[in-house]
């Protein structure tokens, strides 16, 4: 798919190949494999690529929800859990990103079902 900010889809491209990266090192650290999060991760890195409207929203918007969904754990069995809270403030990072920064707001312009 083409792109209306090419700077836009490399951060989004940086992003994603940081989503797969967490999961698989998750998966190593948690000493199991985890496939809801390997397959989340991947259509969340594939939907961000394509650069379809609102699809950074929702990108965003997953990603807050499963940070908060672990949050209270993470806090309450610290330091093990520091790591993880780690993660957490990167995902909202990248959520952030999604929803605020120019250029990558400017990738997210492509219409639906648009060749």
């Amino acid at each position: 798919m083409p792109t209306n900010n090419e700077n836009g889809r490399k951060i989004c491209l940086i992003m994603g190949a940081y989503l797969l990266i967490k999961s698989v090192l998750n998966m190593i650290i948690g000493g199991g494999l985890n496939i809801p999060e390997l397959l989340l991760a991947a259509i969340i890195a594939g939907a961000m690529y394509t650069g379809l409207k609102y699809v950074n929203l929702a990108s965003a918007a997953l990603l807050v929800i499963v940070v908060l969904s672990h949050i209270g754990y993470n806090l309450s069995n610290l330091p093990d859990t520091a790591l993880y809270l780690i993660e957490g403030a990167l995902d909202i990072g990248c959520a952030a990103v999604l929803v605020l920064y120019s250029d990558v707001k400017e990738h997210f312009t492509n219409e639906w079902g648009a060749r």
